[in-house]
């Protein structure tokens, strides 16, 4: 098995009532973070530093700053602001169209599925209830390109078995005696 170590925790959400943390692995780029729920994780640590950050930068975002005097500067401030509110958003959310899904897991209870968003480079564990609404034809790709059929020769095979073993009108019966047998 192999074992993904933790380089830092880059955010934080709760999705359906779990905790989950957005956990960047050592060795491996950006793109292939995960968000994982914090039952999963050994790593306390890494998740008391990134609360004791957020804590800062929300502290931070409070305290009353004399740069922001005038008119101009303030409105400046509502925009930032909103802007930071924009950003929590993901998905479906901000508008964005599904691109492709990635892989499901059920590891919170409900089936999700790490989705691609068109013209993003951001992934999100979305429920899968949600994608069957959102984007059905993206979910029905997801389950084609899984789905595997036997081939036509195997099919072939079979019934050419099925007949012969019609034609032949031979039963097999074991009549092994002395032995229990135990059903």
């Amino acid at each position: 098995m192999t074992d993904y170590v933790v380089e830092g925790i880059e955010g934080k959400r709760i999705v359906n009532g779990v905790t989950e943390y957005l956990l960047k692995w050592h060795g491996y780029p950006r793109s292939e973070n995960t968000w994982e729920p914090v039952e999963n994780l050994s790593c306390p640590d890494f998740i008391a530093a990134f609360e004791e950050s957020e804590r800062n930068k929300a502290q931070a975002k409070k305290r009353p700053s004399s740069e922001y005097s005038n008119t101009r500067d303030e409105q400046n401030k509502k925009i930032t602001f909103i802007k930071d509110e924009t950003e929590e958003k993901f998905g479906f959310e901000r508008g964005l169209v599904a691109s492709k899904i990635l892989g499901a897991t059920d590891s919170s209870g409900k089936l999700m599925f790490l989705m691609s968003w068109e013209n993003s480079d951001r992934y999100e564990l979305v429920p899968a209830k949600l994608a069957n609404v959102k984007c059905p034809h993206v979910v029905i790709k997801f389950y084609e390109e899984r789905l595997t059929w036997e081939s036509d020769k195997k099919n072939e095979n079979n019934a050419k078995r099925e007949r012969s073993a019609k034609n032949d009108n031979k039963v097999e019966i074991d009549l092994t005696v002395g032995e229990d047998v135990n059903f």
